[in-house]
């Protein structure tokens, strides 16, 4: 597997780790020091991101309509867009990076952020 697809395969992961709140996925892939600015601009540290994760998601799916991995030597940005419905059926989509960077061969989150462009109409 090249390091592009094991990217693909985290970035999957992760999507459905959110969708599951699975806290023990994220507290093994982010870093310690893993920061994660929210759409609302809020910034959440890692035991914030997992308690906030633990509590579960308000989306019923989420699906990757486009995804985009650069890999530059130790890092990686992983940039998508996602197409998603909440519990309560409203539709809406999300753009977002996440930054890799890898670790005696093994890739954790560092950063993430998520941008939900604003509904028009």
């Amino acid at each position: 597997m090249t390091e592009r697809e094991a990217l693909h395969q985290l970035n999957e992961q992760y999507v459905r780790a959110s969708l599951a709140g699975d806290v023990a996925w994220y507290d093994a892939r982010l870093a310690a020091d893993f920061v994660c600015i929210e759409s609302d601009g809020s910034v959440l540290d890692k035991p914030a991101f997992l308690s906030r994760t633990a509590c579960g998601s308000d989306l019923a799916d989420y699906r990757l309509a486009e995804v985009d991995v650069r890999c530059y030597g130790d890092v990686a940005l992983v940039r998508a867009l996602g197409v998603w419905t909440t519990k309560s059926g409203t539709p809406g989509t999300s753009r977002y990076v996440d930054v890799y960077v890898r670790s005696d061969g093994d890739w954790k989150v560092v950063s993430a952020q998520i941008t939900r462009p604003a509904r028009v109409g």
